[in-house]
């Protein structure tokens, strides 16, 4: 599924890039959207790491020529292992499919890396399967960076992804509480399905068109003001431009304390400021 394009999935696109171009191929990454637990799953989690725009950006970074999205539904999860490789062989002159060793597919999870090379044999196609890459005694997997975000452990999903883990979405407008006490907040609104890590005051790099700024950002549900929704807030240091509905790039870079309750706004505010300091510390 590619969801994260963590480092190992980072290594099976050079498999598939340095094989492809020495056989004169085209090296071709695919991925599904949505995500088969989101459509499988009876109430499926906030739990996606990149969207398939996100996934296709980070894909071609990593060397991959094209990126075919695969449209997963209900209908394509009925698919036998078989009929879902006549459909990828029938898009070309499949020379060679590159999956890791838990690569399953068709109905029910039916085809595995045996009835692949099985199937590669009927329809002329090479198989090559990329072991996956450990990291800290363990292979890296989008669980385990899950978990790192749902810990609040930033370090770990860093090295697991092999850069600071982002969320983007559209900046909207807010309570204006952070202009009252004299820290202008931008309110970005990331995709529902979107795993946030765990709540507290981060230092993070805001990207806005092709420029990337300082903020120290918030995430939670604000107790100082009785609590409400999740949001995700940034305020941008040395920063003072109308940004209403642009599209913003929060990228988390180091965790600098929990979400905790103050006794008065005031409080809040002189903490901001430290945090504010913090944030220029950590991202000098």
């Amino acid at each position: 599924m590619f969801d994260g394009v963590h480092l190992g999935h980072q290594a099976l696109i050079r498999g598939l890039v340095g094989g492809a171009y020495a056989a004169g191929a085209t090296p071709i990454a695919a991925t599904f959207d949505p995500l088969p637990a989101q459509v499988l799953a009876q109430d499926p989690p906030q739990s996606t790491l990149a969207d398939a725009p996100e996934r296709a950006a980070l894909l071609e970074h990593a060397g991959a020529a094209a990126v075919i999205v695969f449209t997963f539904d209900k209908a394509f999860s009925q698919q036998s292992a078989e009929a879902f490789i006549k459909r990828v062989t029938k898009a070309g002159d499949v020379q060679r499919i590159v999956v890791g060793p838990d690569f399953q597919f068709g109905h029910g999870r039916e085809g595995a890396v045996p009835a692949l090379h099985a199937l590669g044999e009927t329809y002329r196609f090479a198989v090559t399967v990329v072991e996956p890459i450990s990291l800290g005694g363990a292979a890296v997997s989008s669980t385990r960076i899950r978990q790192a975000l749902r810990q609040g452990d930033l370090a770990t999903a860093q090295q697991l992804l092999g850069r600071p883990y982002s969320a983007t979405g559209t900046i909207v407008k807010g309570e204006q509480r952070g202009r009252a006490l004299g820290f202008p907040t931008i309110n970005v609104a990331p995709p529902p399905d979107k795993l946030l890590p765990l709540d507290g005051i981060y230092a993070t790099w805001v990207v806005l068109g092709d420029k990337r700024y300082r903020a120290a950002s918030s995430l939670g549900v604000r107790p100082t003001f009785g609590g409400g929704p999740r949001k995700l807030e940034a305020f941008i240091l040395d920063f003072n431009e109308d940004v209403y509905g642009q599209e913003a790039t929060i990228s988390f870079v180091e965790r600098l304390r929990d979400e905790v309750q103050f006794d008065s706004a005031d409080d809040l505010s002189t903490q901001i400021a430290k945090d504010v300091e913090r944030t220029r510390l950590a991202l000098r």
